[in-house]
């Protein structure tokens, strides 16, 4: 069985990073996990070729050489995966797909003309789709019915099916799962609240295939909330230490985790010996009473602006999410997310309209409610929300418009990134040694001499740029680099930034026509039912 693993391109987005990304020759931030780890499931005896479309299109030869194509995707990336099922149907290829998006929406992909749908986790799931594959059946439906695998039994994935140069990040799992019960989220739907974890020494088997497959970067850790499970993190972290220090610290590492991190100085200590560099935090807002609403209970517990500065003095570049939309949620709530933002120094503010998510519990009220306006979702930052909001949506769109811009203005997005290294700089990091060190090559010079043309020399920021630069090299010279890759991304952001604006300024005009258009048919209809009463 020739299998090719299709992974859908992603839109242009806040994490896309094109014009960052082209500074060093990479073609996507992180390569498909869900997919090598799927190849490494299926029968080892079946052959495989990968082809992420984020990197590259699939060949005509690699099409022609595909008997069945799988394919795995989230809701973001819904626009290329459809299209992909109708180009592998117009080449009769059998066709299997699976992931968030296929398990929230499945009605969509068998609309579409998907054969096979491996929903939910796939180590459940993916037998089952394998034996009726032997009995010879053409369509199926697998699903876990619930059930959720132990992970301890996952394979290691196949990351030599990737094409590592592409990539700027490498990505592994260690959990699934988050004990949270905030109202707009889905990974609980997907994964449930009890975290699963892999075992330590199963994880440092996947990173020794890195490592023996040539890998020295950047790690993300996929979880959704790393630290979910703290016992268990805090055994994995006791595990990695020495072996990490044994091969001369050959990966940094990111993730994700929940706010309460800043309660637990030992595992944020851990995390730093161990060359974790940086975690994205849920924030979702300042205001106490939407986090309240929204279930968000554990960013109520202490502080908000004392728990980044506390993860930040500890050594962890802290990247967060923020919201605005939130049911009750009072005008000026962009102004007020802006604000935090500056307060506390956060370079990298992921900030988007809220979305009901299929089958989450803020799903679920709203149609109970009958506020749903789009029973799908994106949750792209280019998207209105799809549900009627507490207060007027083009109100809510102009705050998050305005308040986008203000985070991405060049010279306040530079001074933010200046303050929060200069207290990272506070911390107490591992020593690694030489052997450590890694060459300096080309690709990373030029994009050094990219990054200090345009905003030393070009832009209005020149005149920041080399003060802050120079205040690094004397109070945080082992910084600099990471520094000067966080200055990257406003490469991004500057077009980014007008694409939210004209993509949400067009939604907005064509929102308040329809809006009025319905108006006065709906003063019609009440007019009309007035006589006939």
């Amino acid at each position: 069985m020739n299998v090719l693993l299709l992974y859908p391109r992603f839109p242009k987005s806040f994490w896309s990073f094109e014009k960052t990304l082209a500074l060093l020759d990479r073609k996507a931030m992180l390569p498909p996990l869900g997919l090598v780890t799927v190849a490494a499931i299926l029968p080892q005896e079946w052959e495989y070729k990968l082809v992420d479309r984020n990197v590259r299109v699939c060949t005509e030869a690699e099409w022609a050489w595909a008997d069945l194509v799988i394919m795995s995707a989230m809701i973001v990336q819904k626009e290329d995966l459809l299209s992909q099922i109708l180009e592998a149907k117009h080449r009769g290829k059998q066709v299997a797909v699976g992931g968030p998006f296929p398990t929230a929406l499945p009605n969509e992909m068998t609309s579409a003309g998907a054969d096979y749908l491996i929903l939910d986790e796939g180590e459940i799931t993916l037998p089952l789709f394998v034996a009726a594959i032997a009995r010879g059946d053409r369509t199926g439906i697998f699903r876990s019915d619930g059930e959720k695998p132990d992970v301890t039994n996952t394979p290691i994935p196949r990351f030599d099916l990737l094409e590592f140069e592409a990539y700027a990040e490498m990505s592994v799992q260690f959990s699934r799962g988050c004990p949270f019960q905030c109202e707009f989220c889905d990974i609980i739907v997907l994964y449930g609240r009890k975290p699963r974890t892999k075992n330590p020494e199963q994880l440092l088997a996947e990173l020794d295939y890195l490592y023996k497959l040539g890998w020295r970067r950047s790690i993300f850790m996929v979880d959704d909330n790393f630290i979910g499970n703290k016992r268990n993190v805090k055994l994995f972290l006791k595990s990695l230490l020495p072996w990490m220090v044994e091969h001369n610290y050959p990966f940094s590492f990111a993730t994700e985790a929940s706010v309460d991190l800043a309660q637990d100085q030992e595992l944020m200590d851990l995390m730093v010996a161990c060359n974790f560099g940086a975690v994205f935090l849920g924030i979702e807002t300042p205001d106490e009473e939407s986090l309240t609403f929204t279930q968000k209970y554990q960013n109520t517990r202490d502080s908000l602006s004392d728990a980044v500065n506390r993860i930040t003095r500890s050594g962890l570049r802290v990247m967060a999410g923020f919201i605005i939309g939130f049911d009750g949620e009072k005008v000026g709530a962009g102004a007020r997310i802006v604000k935090f933002v500056e307060q506390t120094a956060i370079p990298t503010a992921l900030f988007s309209m809220l979305q009901a998510l299929p089958d989450t519990a803020l799903w679920h009220r709203l149609e109970k409610e009958g506020r749903l306006r789009n029973k799908s979702a994106n949750i792209n930052q280019t998207t209105l929300m799809n549900f009627v909001p507490t207060r007027p949506l083009e109100d809510i769109a102009r705050e998050y418009v305005q308040a986008f811009c203000d985070l991405y203005e060049p010279e306040r997005f530079l001074e933010r990134t200046y303050r929060h290294f200069r207290l990272l700089g506070e911390a107490t990091y591992p020593k690694k040694g030489k052997a450590a060190k890694k060459p300096l090559n080309w690709k990373v010079l030029r994009a050094f001499l990219i990054i200090c043309w345009r905003q030393g020399v070009l832009r209005q920021t020149r005149w920041q740029f080399w003060p802050n630069l120079w205040s690094m090299y004397q109070h945080n010279p082992g910084g600099v680099s990471s520094y000067l890759a966080v200055c990257a991304q406003i490469e991004h952001f500057l077009e980014y930034r007008q694409i939210v604006r004209d993509e949400i300024e067009a939604q907005v005009a064509d929102f308040l026509e329809a809006e009025a258009r319905i108006k006065p048919e709906a003063e019609v209809m009440e007019v009309l039912g007035s006589l006939k009463k």
